[in-house]
């Protein structure tokens, strides 16, 4: 395979559904073996080995770190010089008190405490929809807790002794290390980079499938990322040339010329999306059309296993302008679109309107037969045949195309199987 072909088998032997289900190494893996060791998860804890103890990098969940901790300590037990997070997602910062011990340093990007306090601020959001993508019945929990008993599986809190504000270079035990503050998934990135072994540990900074199409926005709930840091940090980690890149799921990328060619369409990717996006929005095109029409060219394509293009578009535009699209005076006001439907369908019926939903329906056209079903529902969830169409409706969106983003499968996964249930 030539290298563009390689990035294509990268990109296709990494799908987004995976995501579902995490793989928990046991024991660790070894990515260079005698330096650096990998406990998977629902984002993979890293170990580096110095002469005499070790550096943790990003900890997992806290009901994970029993679990990382266990398949470290088989290896080495400590002491741990340091503890690293690569942002403050929740799935990197919740074992650190675990792995803290005496002497142990905690180090993170300077926006970690306020990315950390994000996080918070809409927790009880997350934690109400979050058993659409992740498993909510505790699963891994009570297996982990079984196998280590009597061990902490606290979510941390922690605050950082040690904040890296640009480069932060460090000689610890033997070890030669950099960490560089960057903005990719988070404004609080850090790159974990050893230099002599030209290693880059960087786990979801481009996202947690590489190299796909980054989530500008998550439906789960987050801050809007930005385009241009994000770029400049794709170009500093291709300026670096490391020749192992280790990221927050699946196997590291070993291969200097496969690695620059992955960030190079990645980057070529975000890029062309951003400037067909902002012609199109100087232009007066409105944002749905927008969403339809931006496509990558076949030299551009990357995985939308996380991040979809058509989102990006979307986010991209409210990122610039905001929330009003100019198109409706009723833009400005509480939505009433749901209750105009509802009347329209009162005056219908709703059978006559779920006809039209199922001639929508075998067209193709699933989102408008959908939007149909909804207005049936609010005015007579009971109308006979309105499951039925609901259901085959998400039901075609995930057979064409919809269970390729683990985000957009999670959604129709479960609002398929409620309208499938009596």
């Amino acid at each position: 395979m030539n290298i563009q072909q390689q990035v294509d088998h990268l990109i296709d032997t990494r799908p987004g559904k995976v995501l579902l289900t995490p793989t928990y190494d046991d024991p660790a893996y070894p990515i260079v073996d005698g330096l650096v060791y990998r406990s998977g998860g629902t984002t993979a804890s890293y170990m580096v080995l110095t002469d005499t103890g070790r550096i943790i990098v990003n900890s997992g969940m806290g009901y994970e770190a029993p679990h990382h901790k266990r398949v470290f300590d088989a290896i080495r037990p400590g002491p741990t010089h340091h503890v690293i997070s690569t942002q403050a997602h929740v799935d990197h910062v919740g074992g650190v008190d675990l792995f803290k011990q005496e002497g142990t340093t905690y180090i993170a990007q300077a926006n970690n405490v306020a990315c950390q306090a994000d996080d918070k601020r809409i927790q009880g959001l997350r934690m109400r929809t979050a058993g659409i993508w992740f498993d909510m019945l505790g699963t891994d929990a009570r297996r982990i807790a079984g196998q280590n008993p009597g061990v902490s599986m606290r979510q941390s809190n922690p605050i950082p002794d040690v904040f890296v504000h640009d480069r932060l270079a460090l000689h610890v035990d033997g070890l030669d290390i950099e960490l560089i503050a960057a903005v990719g998934e988070t404004i609080d990135c850090l790159v974990v980079w050893l230099p002599a072994q030209r290693i880059a540990m960087v786990s979801n900074l481009f996202g947690p499938l590489f190299p796909h199409f980054p989530n500008l926005n998550t439906i789960r709930g987050d801050r809007y990322r930005f385009v241009e840091p994000y770029l400049a940090t794709n170009r500093m980690v291709r300026d670096l040339k490391p020749e192992v890149l280790i990221t927050g799921r699946a196997d590291a990328i070993v291969g200097a010329e496969l690695i620059d060619a992955s960030l190079e369409r990645l980057h070529g990717a975000v890029d062309y999306v951003h400037q067909r996006a902002l012609e199109g929005f100087n232009a007066g095109t409105d944002v749905a059309t927008l969403m339809r029409e931006i496509q990558l060219p076949p030299e551009l394509r990357v995985g939308q296993g996380y991040g979809k293009v058509a989102w990006a578009v979307r986010t991209l535009w409210e990122t610039y302008i905001g929330w009003f699209k100019l198109q409706s005076t009723t833009e400005l006001y509480p939505d009433s679109a749901d209750a105009a439907l509802g009347e329209l369908v009162a005056v219908t019926g709703g059978s006559a309107a779920l006809e039209r939903a199922s001639a929508a329906l075998s067209r193709g056209d699933a989102v408008l037969a959908i939007r149909i079903g909804e207005a049936v529902a609010s005015v007579d969830p009971t109308t006979s045949g309105l499951r039925n169409l609901m259901a085959s409706a998400h039901r075609y969106l995930l057979d064409h195309g919809g269970d390729e983003s683990f985000w957009e499968h999670g959604w129709l996964q479960t609002e398929l199987a409620r309208w499938s249930t009596p």
